[in-house]
């Protein structure tokens, strides 16, 4: 078949991107005829291979642009533009302006290692994720050249004729030809968890994605059945593709931590210009060499940057991403790792996330009585309460099932076919039924499949000289053929009042989000095969949940002692999104739900900020909860594994993607992914995440208060005009060694077990909060006072040389550093034991510390570099005492002042 135009294509010169001008628009509606004329399909030999190419020059490939990585040079300026290596730049070229060549490339080396360490912890952290991704199923059959065919998915065209069976993933949309008890997997796309039977009609143009019944769609899966469809759609002119297009869309902010870690700079390279000015101004007035009041100044830039902050900030970050890795949580972004400790509330889909995404039978009910199912098997009181009842309805089970379940040994179970009929033979096997023994006795010989007009299945089978209908479907259908119902192995004639309490039953147990079906049986000789689901004798009826997962429950008290609100938000039933939501304990009081209707229009915030539960929402309504909660101020987590949930995760400050049942486009979104698609994961990540933050708190307090005594120190040498100063290479070396290791130490701690019993902290707060700087100021005093007090008495009434004094500086300074750790633990707890000393970590930093300290104390020319020199044994006692004075001032200042916490 021909058409008159097969496609409009233009090209923007600006862009190396085609604009495709799709020719049909409201698929849904039109005669089928008329696609296949619009898109020169053939119906009965499909299309000709020898055109491909130039469909493809036409409508470009079937496969959507992927999320641009930056470039590896861009990834390596990025650690180039901290404020802190900016001010290291500016220090490097005062030093080599002056000629001071050592101390000049000494500082140039620092920044290359640290930009280095943070260039290659982003590039791992790229090469892991790209490992994880997920690709697209590959081939697809297509009918060409009057032949079935595998083809690449990315070379379908809109005119293929699409064959699909169970089993299939979907790789296009498509306008369906030919069904044949054809159902589809489409909760990645919609949120509904139960399978989608698909029909030929035409609808109305206006008709929902999710009631799309004669299209199939990009990214779905086939669960039962076989069909034929046409390709209507390809790339980003598939559903997914306008997904993809909105995921592109929303604009993703920056983490806290970032965010605090950028504050914190500017505030440190403030209080460098204050002191640097003061010390030129009054270096002018006292007379001193320019030369001497730069390397001064540049000895307080030192002084006042932690030089190991992206250092120690980005190792203690990645540690923690090994962390998380143990526990099956891959986080691709090192910053969010402290993000997730920040998180207070958690949007997750339901399914899949806070369920298991597999049908089971919940419920049984029968004429006189009514039973819960737990983990597919009937309890023994009921079994032998209802053992007659149950005995049929096992059979019907089984014998009315097209599905496939074979158990393996070493293999995971092969499961094909309807999840609703799967979950049946699930069922069987597991109540005591020989099933291979039954298949034999009762052999069918026909066949009445489901169809959306009878809302009924029945299979026809061989029963010695009898036969035996089974049948199961929609509960009125199956009642308006039934003239008795069966009661304790008696079979009884079905009244009206009869049907309304089998029907009032249903009501109820639907009414909890639970998807009903009737069962019903017929035996007698000669059975016409054409007329079998007539003359039915109803036995019951059962309710089918999509469960939640085991370890839920736990997992949701832990995030609500933590402060934490969950929020389910699905595209499925507000009953059954509810029943899960009280089933799983979301929340300790009653759930508030609201759909995707209630939220058209200007809905009351209140009562959106009220809800626990967001249901029949679209893909653009999880991004505007997103968008109102961050607005609010809170930090959010969105977790998903479907093509609906991208927009929702990329807009969040944590998108936490489902690794095993993702979609690529979900997984890719994400900043997070669980291996084990466990909610269990997030908590222990969020845990981690607090933990981190604690650690990074700590650190950073042990690095600004050890800098600050380094400003203090140099600023009040030189404003007394002592004869001896701190070198600006010997601040460095410090900064590197006795700071970054203890500090690197102290990031990797494994934090207070009771963290989780705490509410998350104010988002808005600074990274370093008001009693911090507190304690950061009596820290640095208490740390260089006694250092200035010994070395002024050692100078003015010893009279040791001035290098002495500057070697009795750096040491006592360098040492006090290294204690200084130990004053890191909370006054509430012991100074012998606590979180720090328990610490392997710190104890072999200071080891550490201490040789490499020894190391350039006795090697030449490493103790020349950075200006030391031989010491006697008293030097040695007065750099010992004086290191030690800061730790016995400051415990002081702790218990019995109680002036930091």
């Amino acid at each position: 078949m021909a058409s008159k135009n097969l496609d409009n294509t233009t090209t923007d010169n600006s862009s190396t991107k085609k604009v495709h001008n799709y020719p049909i628009k409201d698929v849904v509606s039109i005669p089928l005829e008329e696609i296949v004329n619009t898109l020169q399909g053939d119906l009965t030999n499909g299309l000709a291979e020898g055109s491909i190419n130039k469909r493809i020059k036409t409508y470009g490939l079937n496969r959507y642009e992927e999320q641009k990585q930056k470039s590896v040079f861009l990834l390596l300026l990025e650690q180039l533009k901290s404020p802190i290596i900016l001010l290291l730049v500016f220090a490097s070229g005062a030093s080599l302006y002056f000629k001071d060549w050592l101390e000049g490339f000494a500082i140039i080396g620092v920044i290359f290692i640290t930009a280095a360490l943070g260039f290659f912890m982003e590039l791992q952290a790229r090469k892991s994720m790209n490992q994880l991704k997920s690709m697209d199923v590959s081939l697809s059959k297509v009918w060409r050249d009057n032949a079935l065919n595998e083809v690449p998915s990315e070379r379908l065209m809109p005119g293929d004729i699409l064959v699909l069976e169970a089993g299939d993933m979907v790789l296009a949309d498509a306008r369906l030809v030919e069904i044949n008890q054809f159902e589809v997997d489409e909760s990645p796309l919609t949120g509904e968890s139960m399978p989608i039977t698909k029909t030929l009609e035409p609808l109305d143009k206006d008709t929902s994605l999710a009631d799309q019944t004669n299209m199939i769609f990009k990214g779905t899966s086939v669960i039962k059945g076989n069909a034929k469809a046409i390709i209507v759609g390809t790339a980003l002119h598939t559903e997914l593709g306008k997904i993809t297009a909105l995921v592109d869309n929303a604009k993703q902010v920056i983490t806290p931590l970032e965010k605090k870690l950028q504050g914190l700079t500017t505030k440190l390279m403030w209080l460098t210009a204050i002191f640097a000015a003061i010390f030129i101004i009054t270096g002018f007035l006292q007379g001193k060499e320019l030369y001497l009041i730069i390397e001064t100044a540049i000895a307080l830039a030192v002084a006042a940057i932690p030089e190991g902050l992206p250092v120690v900030s980005t190792i203690a970050l990645t540690y923690g991403m090994l962390r998380m890795a143990e526990k099956k949580v891959l986080i691709k972004k090192l910053a969010s790792v402290e993000t997730l400790g920040g998180i207070n509330t958690i949007f997750t889909d339901k399914t899949g996330t806070l369920t298991e995404n597999k049908i089971q039978v919940n419920n049984i009910s029968f004429f006189d009585n009514t039973f819960k199912v737990e983990n597919n098997t009937v309890g023994e009181a009921d079994a032998k309460a209802n053992q007659a009842s149950l005995e049929k309805l096992l059979l019907i089970s089984l014998l009315c099932n097209n599905a496939v379940v074979e158990k393996k040994e070493k293999k995971k179970d092969k499961q094909l076919g309807d999840p609703i009929e799967i979950s049946l033979l699930n069922f069987v096997g597991l109540n005591n039924v020989n099933i291979p023994q039954i298949q034999q006795e009762y052999p069918r010989i026909a066949e009445e499949a489901f169809s959306s007009e009878t809302k009924l299945m029945g299979t026809l089978h061989k029963k010695g000289d009898s036969n035996f209908v089974a049948v199961k479907g929609a509960i009125e259908a199956i009642l308006q053929q039934c003239k008795s119902f069966y009661k304790q192995g008696k079979i009884v004639s079905l009244t009206e009042e009869d049907k309304n309490q089998f029907l009032q039953k249903a009501e109820e147990i639907q009414a909890q989000g639970t998807r009903v079906l009737g069962f019903a049986f017929n035996e007698a000789n000669n059975i016409p095969h054409d007329n079998m689901v007539k003359e039915l004798t109803f036995v019951g009826f059962i309710g089918f949940l999509d469960p939640p997962r085991l370890d839920i429950s736990g997992a949701l008290q832990s995030c609500r002692n933590a402060g934490i609100k969950v929020i389910m938000i699905t595209g499925d039933h507000p009953a059954t999104a509810l029943n899960i939501a009280q089933t799983i304990r979301l929340s300790d009081t009653e759930n508030v739900v609201i759909t995707g209707k209630d939220l058209e229009g200007k809905p009351d915030k209140k009562k959106l900020f009220a809800a626990t539960i967001f249901a029949r929402v679209t893909p653009q309504q999880k991004l505007d909860m997103v968008t109102l909660y961050q607005k609010r101020g809170d930090i959010v987590a969105m977790t998903g594994d479907g093509i609906n949930d991208a927009p929702a995760l990329k807009k969040a400050e944590i998108g936490i993607a489902m690794g095993r049942r993702g979609t690529q486009v979900a997984i890719e979104t994400a900043e997070m992914v669980l291996k084990n698609d466990s909610f269990k994961s997030i908590v222990v990540a969020i845990e981690q995440g607090r933990v981190i933050f604690q650690n990074i708190k700590r650190f950073l307090v042990y690095l600004l208060s050890c800098n600050l005594s380094e400003i203090v120190i140099v600023f009040l040498y030189g404003l007394l005009n002592f004869p001896f100063s701190v070198l600006p290479l010997q601040i460095l070396f410090l900064n590197l060694v006795t700071d970054i290791f203890p500090a690197l130490a102290l990031g990797m701690g494994k934090g207070n077990k009771l963290i989780m019993s705490i509410s998350p902290r104010n988002p808005k707060e600074p990274i370093v909060v008001k009693q911090d700087w507190i304690n950061i100021l009596v820290y640095a005093s208490l740390l260089a006072l006694p250092i200035i007090a010994v070395t002024w008495y050692c100078s003015d009434y010893l009279h040791m040389d001035a290098k002495i004094c500057n070697n009795i500086t750096f040491f006592s300074l360098a040492f006090s550093q290294l204690w200084h750790v130990f004053n890191l633990s909370s006054r509430k707890i012991s100074f012998f034991k606590n979180e720090i000393t328990e610490n392997k970590f710190v104890w072999a930093a200071l080891g550490l510390c201490i040789v490499i300290m020894l190391t350039f104390y006795w090697v030449n020319p490493l103790n020349k570099i950075i200006g030391l020199q031989k010491l006697d044994f008293t030097i040695w006692s007065i750099i010992l005492i004086t290191s030690w004075m800061p730790v016995v001032l400051v415990q002081l200042f702790k218990r019995v002042f109680k002036v930091i916490s």
